[in-house]
């Protein structure tokens, strides 16, 4: 099913394929230059093993989704997005849900683990952040560099159309502000009861290992962490095969709890 679901105003490009009522959707929330076309394939690989459910949806402003406002985005984006996402869910009446996050959208997955417990059976963080780094902001602003002098924005243009430019100022102009420096969603961590794999590149350019041992430390429930050697920032592309046995595994005793 391809739609335009429209909540409280918002427009979002959503793709929601139903195998089995039983089991649970597997959700995918993208990254902050992400859309569900640049998944790829990846999840639906995921959901033909586990024969699970899938929703995939392009975040407001990105995709096909509509544009966001031009007004300057809040330091708690992502808190709110957590709650479109539990918007989602009532609209599509989901409510046994297996959440896969990436950058951005995993911590995202995170917030809505921890805020809508009762909705979500796991969570599969990869590359996500929960307080901000030196690191965080050296990498968004080499991406500003990339932007201006590479041809960037037009390789973006072919998934977000003419949202482009402002979903890139959002994105970058958010993280390196002075205000957001201090932005922390550990206190969030202690709530999230349900299983944990938390994916992290060795290398990634936007956040170091500390990110995924203060995460799998406050969590309550069951959290497991999967480091891959010689990796950047987007593991389910730079080493596929590795992150999808992984995940499957996971998801798979997960079903069988």
């Amino acid at each position: 099913m391809h739609q335009i679901v429209n909540l409280q105003g918002k427009e979002l490009y959503v793709e929601y394929l139903l195998q089995d009522k039983s089991k649970p959707t597997l959700v995918f929330l993208h990254d902050s230059l992400g859309s569900v076309q640049l998944w790829r394939d990846f999840p639906h690989k995921i959901a033909e093993e586990t024969q699970c459910n899938m929703l995939l949806y392009d975040r407001l402003g990105y995709g096909k989704s509509a544009k966001m406002s031009a007004e300057e985005r809040p330091n708690n984006y992502m808190e709110i997005e957590a709650d479109v996402l539990n918007e989602l869910f009532v609209y599509l009446e989901i409510e046994n849900a297996i959440l896969f996050g990436h950058s951005d959208g995993g911590t995202i997955v995170l917030l809505a683990a921890s805020k809508y417990s009762e909705k979500i059976k796991g969570v599969i963080a990869e590359a996500a952040h929960i307080f901000v780094e030196e690191q965080t902001i050296a990498g968004v602003e080499a991406a500003i560099a990339s932007y201006c002098n590479t041809n960037l924005p037009e390789r973006l243009a072919k998934y977000h159309g003419d949202k482009v430019d402002r979903l890139f100022k959002a994105w970058t102009e958010t993280w390196t502000r002075a205000s957001y420096r201090d932005w922390n969603i550990e206190h969030f961590l202690s709530k999230i009861s349900c299983p944990l794999l938390f994916i992290q590149g060795e290398l990634d350019e936007y956040g170091t290992l500390e990110q995924v041992d203060k995460t799998v430390e406050q969590v309550s429930g069951l959290a497991e962490k999967f480091i891959l050697p010689n990796t950047g920032h987007t593991p389910h592309k730079e080493a596929t095969d590795l992150v999808l046995i992984k995940t499957i595994d996971f998801i798979q005793n997960i079903l069988k709890s």
